[in-house]
């Protein structure tokens, strides 16, 4: 009984330094060895793989690319028309021995703050340099400055064991305190390209109502005209048929001639009329028999 209970715990004990000296490299990641922080071994393949119990450690670094975002940074190109710029990084660690070496125990937040100081620092050489303008940088010809900042960022990091994939900028503003005065600017010259079209505009307002006023004037003027000859035309056949019915029967037509002056003096609103009781103007109305 008491054998079995002394090898009871040896047995545990044989188990739990068997178990502890295996671990598992995943393949998203690479592994080191370390033994009183100096590095035994290097496991970059997956699978299983083997430490010294209690003497040896293992420290895992991933793999896959990361990302880093740089805060802002201002940029004066050679315009001197200033900048605030941010970008970020893809970058993998490439070297695990070189890359513990650089960074110790710290791993990769020490590496990202050394990477971020790289980036702001080739960004502001490249973005500064000679010959880059503003409108350089805002336009399609920065993906080649982008390519000499990920060149020159990834010459730096190598020291660090990083692999520096590829760099681009995310934004690119005006400063806060020229925001105003750009703003301002725009807005005139957009007020005064409005009033250019607005003078533009009752330019050609003003024609298109002389052209109306015109055509009015000629096409009232034409129409006046052929009122007159169409009037004229009208008198001329009314005092023909006037004529060829006076020639005709000359009592009727002065008799007709006596009811048409007496229908447009007589009108019935109270008229008034101071003539002579044997004037020939009544002649029809005091008798019935024709005038001889």
């Amino acid at each position: 009984m008491n054998k079995s209970a002394l090898i009871l715990p040896i047995v545990a004990v044989v188990l739990a330094g068997a178990l502890s000296s295996v671990f598992i490299v995943d393949e998203r990641e690479k592994a080191l060895v370390l033994q009183f922080g100096q590095i035994k071994q290097i496991k970059e393949d997956p699978g299983l793989a083997f430490k010294i119990p209690l003497i040896q450690e293992v420290v895992r670094y991933d793999d896959r690319i990361l990302s880093l975002d740089t805060p802002p940074i201002e940029v004066t190109p050679s315009d001197d028309r200033r900048l605030v710029v941010d970008a970020f990084a893809r970058y993998r660690i490439a070297d695990v021995v070189q890359f513990r070496q650089a960074v110790g125990a710290l791993g990769i937040p020490a590496a990202e703050d050394r990477l971020a100081s790289i980036l702001l620092t080739q960004t502001r050489a490249v973005l500064g340099s000679e010959g880059v303008t503003s409108n350089t940088i805002l336009s399609s010809d920065r993906a080649a400055l982008m390519v000499r900042i990920t060149e020159l960022a990834q010459a730096r990091a190598s020291a660090l064991g990083l692999d520096v994939v590829d760099v681009r900028l995310k934004q690119t503003n005006l400063p806060e305190q020229n925001l105003d005065a750009t703003f301002a600017r725009m807005r005139a010259e957009r007020e005064r390209e409005a009033a250019d079209e607005v003078a533009r505009g009752e330019e050609a307002a003003q024609r298109v109502r002389a052209q109306a006023d015109r055509t009015v004037v000629e096409l009232t003027s034409q129409a006046q005209k052929e009122a007159d000859i169409a009037r004229g035309e009208a008198d001329a056949r009314r005092n023909a048929i006037f004529a060829e019915a006076f020639g005709q029967d000359p009592e009727f037509f002065e008799f007709y001639r006596s009811l048409t002056a007496y229908s447009r003096a007589l009108q019935g609103r109270n008229s008034t009329m101071v003539m002579s009781p044997d004037s020939e103007f009544f002649n029809y109305l005091k008798s019935d028999q024709p005038r001889q």
